[in-house]
């Protein structure tokens, strides 16, 4: 699992990406980033998994 301000950046772009029209091999590549960084195979998936490293990194 990459560093939790690596999939913080990550999450940024991503849900920036996403609310923008065109851009869209950006949103892929980020998308596919995020999927890697996370282990997971589906964006909503890696998209859950760094939001929960990312609270778990920081409430300890």
């Amino acid at each position: 699992m990459a560093h939790p301000d690596t999939l913080r950046e990550l999450l940024n772009r991503y849900e920036a990406l996403r609310d923008r029209p065109g851009g869209r091999q950006e949103l892929e590549d980020v998308s596919y980033t995020l999927c890697v960084s996370t282990g997971t195979r589906d964006i909503r998936d890696a998209v859950r998994a760094a939001r929960a490293h990312i609270a778990g990194a920081y409430a300890a």
